[in-house]
């Protein structure tokens, strides 16, 4: 079951990478846009008309480089860094002295990323190809991890969280945005790949969610804030049930 759900991952987003939105074809059918979408989650007019267009694909439950608090020379790490949004809005705050790195497993995501730094001229920048379950990064690299949406996604989250840990240098610190539920999903959602792949047969209850952060070796942990999260593409079942929850974790 779990290679399925990675296959049906990898080839949604790969076919988004393709596409340039997260929803159908024609503009019709696209509401909002991936632009509105980005705006309703928490980015700013000014952040995305700094960064290249081809990164906006209305993805993401949140803005997590809003609440970052990056400051210049830092290294971020961004998981599940899809066509680069989060990467470049880090790297125009971190400046030339610092770096931000975005590993996916898509390599279209990857390749539509690296164009997209090509065009916008972001020297400070670097897409890899990975899982964030094992990711491709030295221990103690970095100063923050930043993830949007992402985790969810993947089959063994406190995995994920030993990976954050374990990248993160000493007083380092992570900000996630990422979806919970406040009851146990339906045990269809949760055996449907397809379902996992639109972000919703992985989602966790909140107490799960927060244990599974815990259980990777996390002490220091926060919610920032939570709210409802509403989406056309939420599975109708989960209506009144979905928060948009962003936490921050410390290393020490």
């Amino acid at each position: 079951m779990n290679d399925e759900i990675k296959e049906k991952v990898n080839e949604r987003y790969s076919e988004i990478a393709k596409s340039g939105s997260s929803c159908c074809s024609g503009s019709s059918c696209c509401t909002p846009t991936p632009t509105q979408h980005a705006r309703q989650v928490g980015y700013t007019r000014e952040e995305l008309e700094n960064v290249p267009e081809s990164a906006i694909l209305g993805l993401g439950c949140g803005n997590p480089t809003g609440l970052a608090e990056l400051h210049e020379g830092e290294t971020v790490l961004d998981l599940g860094s899809g066509a680069g949004l989060d990467v470049f809005l880090a790297a125009n705050r971190v400046g030339q002295e610092g770096k931000a790195v975005g590993v996916d497993m898509s390599e279209e995501m990857v390749d539509r990323a690296r164009k997209g730094a090509e065009d916008g001229d972001f020297s400070n920048v670097e897409f890899k190809v990975g899982e964030i379950e094992d990711l491709p990064m030295e221990d103690n690299s970095v100063d923050i991890v930043i993830s949007n949406c992402v985790i969810n996604l993947s089959t063994d989250k406190t995995k994920v969280f030993g990976e954050i840990r374990r990248v993160l240098k000493p007083g380092g610190r992570a900000i996630i945005s990422d979806l919970v539920s406040e009851e146990e999903l339906p045990e269809e959602l949760k055996q449907d790949a397809r379902a996992w792949s639109e972000c919703l047969g992985g989602i966790l209850k909140k107490e799960d969610y927060l244990e599974s952060i815990k259980s990777a070796g996390f002490e220091d942990i926060e919610i920032l804030n939570q709210s409802k999260f509403s989406d056309p593409q939420i599975d109708k079942r989960l209506t009144g049930e979905v928060t948009s929850i962003k936490i921050e974790v410390k290393k020490s």
